[in-house]
């Protein structure tokens, strides 16, 4: 199953570290680096807001456990946001080239 997972960092030197180390081990065939994305959520019994940086991660779900592990060696959140999407119809040639680089 292709999956689209989302991760959110707080600096784009984070986030850059992220998306190369996915790629160059071959868990993800490709990383979009969002900026700019303003976050409110609720945290240690209060409403926060940040500035952050969204990954959107494309790879296959057998991989999740890997990327899970690295994600959380080089991210200095304490809790990081690493969710996974399900792909449920894709681009036929897009989908065999995740399967042809996520090894």
């Amino acid at each position: 199953m292709y999956i689209v997972i989302y991760v959110t960092a707080g600096n784009k030197k984070e986030a850059r570290k992220i998306a190369e180390a996915l790629v160059k081990k071959k868990l993800a065939a490709c990383v979009n680096i969002v900026d700019k994305v303003e976050s409110l959520f609720f945290w240690e019994g209060q409403a926060q807001k940040a500035k952050e940086l969204l990954l959107i991660i494309k790879s296959k779900k057998e991989k999740m456990p890997e990327i899970i592990k690295l994600v959380r060696s080089l991210h200095s959140y304490k809790v990081p946001e690493i969710i996974a999407l399900p792909i449920v119809f894709g681009c036929k040639p897009y989908l065999r080239w995740i399967n042809a680089t996520v090894r």
